[in-house]
């Protein structure tokens, strides 16, 4: 484990106390404050991992008030902070709703220098191992699909599919239900090709009229109808040596699945209006949400084209579907989000954890995305909870029943789940799962979970 810095923030208006306290810590670097402002700005310049902090600070000693307030400034500051607060020893009252309010521990005065430094040595080391856990789930969790956060199974299955098809030239046909991420997969198929420097062009068949459908896709040349101008290149031709993302191709009407095939078999195109053909060298990735196969039985779709754009077809599940992918994914969005909009927090509430993971999630990370963005502006708290989201709480889901890999599928998912919850945090996540942390090592090899 690498060495942090051994900043310590200490909070102390009694300048005699002060003194004592920088004598006590002379392995740290001790950084000093005698206010809640000048408390805060050394919080903002030095970003200490350990602070101690009197609960009775000015303009009200005698009082916790200021105190707390100063607490709940850093945490929002720096989440991952560990406070120590120092109180009389008639204050443990005070000193109990510091720690339920997020303070690492308290310590009643008089002052005992050396059990002190062992609590603030202790938070120093948690501090330091949660660090690296942070830093070790960011990179099990990165990946070479820019922007996807996966740690399901079946959605890295998706990935290693996506990795091993990206460098050819197939037609490829990605398949799910609406926001589980399509356009995601078919720029990793982009930027995982020798066509990352060339241009990726997407249209969506649903989104435009079928009137102008034609005109989008192939161009049209001037004069070809009213309001033609000049000639104007379609998106196919403008992908030319790239990707052409066509998304929502299940709804591709029947008079333009004709001209798309022909273009698919012999790779050119003709504009409307012109006569030329146009050699295009593109790679083409299609997307839908709809059942191909049933729209060919209803004739709305023809099966010829099926098969020409679905040289490779990649499933990507529901949100749902995906084991312990709805925590990795909230907490990313949080993180996004809190930083973008300028606010801080101490992740999610148990509760609002639970409840994320029992939702059903049917508009799937798209709508995830947007509860969290909500949750991000409203939230008065330290933490997202449940009424945040605008999700009811509820029990622990169900385990999947499989007779003779029911064992190993708990014992996966369980896994996920409890990593997920404590953010990468291996020490806790083998506290909640009942195991020591060789037994828990010993699983992620078992399982090949990065770690």
């Amino acid at each position: 484990m690498r060495e942090l810095n051994r900043k310590l923030l200490i909070v102390e208006d009694d300048p005699g106390l002060q003194s004592q306290l920088r004598w006590c810590f002379a392995d740290y670097e001790v950084l000093t404050a005698d206010s809640r402002d000048s408390a805060i700005a050394q919080l903002r310049r030095h970003e200490p991992p350990i602070v101690t902090l009197d609960l009775g600070l000015p303009p009200d000693p005698a009082n916790a008030t200021e105190g707390l307030a100063t607490l709940q400034e850093i945490l929002q500051l720096l989440p991952s902070t560990k406070v120590i607060v120092v109180t009389g020893n008639d204050d443990r009252d005070n000193a109990l709703q510091a720690v339920a309010a997020g303070a690492y521990d308290f310590y009643q005065k008089p002052v005992d220098g050396d059990v002190l430094k062992l609590i603030v040595d202790r938070a120093h080391a948690l501090y330091a191992l949660e660090n690296e856990n942070r830093e070790l789930a960011a990179r099990s969790q990165s990946s070479k699909l820019e922007g996807l956060i996966a740690g399901s199974a079946s959605m890295l299955k998706v990935c290693r599919t996506v990795e091993k098809i990206a460098p050819t030239d197939a037609t490829s046909l990605l398949l799910g239900d609406s926001g589980t991420g399509k356009e995601l997969i078919a720029r990793a198929l982009h930027d995982l090709s020798n066509r990352a420097d060339k241009r990726f062009v997407a249209i969506n068949c649903a989104a435009i009229p079928e009137t102008l459908l034609e005109s989008e896709l192939f161009g049209y040349e001037k004069g070809a109808f009213t309001g033609a101008a000049k000639q104007t290149r379609g998106k196919i031709e403008y992908a030319d040596g790239g990707t052409f993302f066509l998304d929502e191709v299940g709804d591709l009407p029947m008079s333009l699945q004709a001209k798309l095939l022909r273009f698919l078999q012999q790779r050119v195109i003709e504009r409307v209006g012109g006569r030329e053909e146009i050699p295009v060298d593109v790679r083409v990735v299609c997307a839908t949400h709809r059942e191909l196969p049933a729209l060919i039985r209803a004739g709305s779709f023809r099966e010829d084209l099926y098969y020409r754009i679905s040289e490779i077809t990649l499933n990507i599940p529901p949100l749902r579907e995906r084991d312990g992918d709805t925590v990795l994914i909230a907490r990313a969005f949080l993180e996004r989000y809190s930083q973008k909009l300028g606010k801080s927090f101490k992740g999610y509430t148990r509760e609002a954890l639970t409840a994320l993971e029992n939702y059903a999630w049917p508009g799937n990370v798209r709508e995830l995305e947007n509860k969290v963005k909500r949750a991000v502006i409203m939230a008065e708290g330290s933490q997202i909870t449940a009424d945040d989201l605008e999700l009811e709480e509820g029990g622990e889901p169900a385990l999947p029943l499989n007779l003779r890999r029911v064992r190993e599928q708990a014992e996966r998912q369980a896994l996920t789940r409890a990593i997920a919850y404590v953010d990468g945090n291996l020490s806790q996540a083998a506290d909640i799962l009942g195991i020591t942390r060789p037994t828990l090592y010993a699983l992620l090899n078992k399982y090949n979970m990065k770690t």
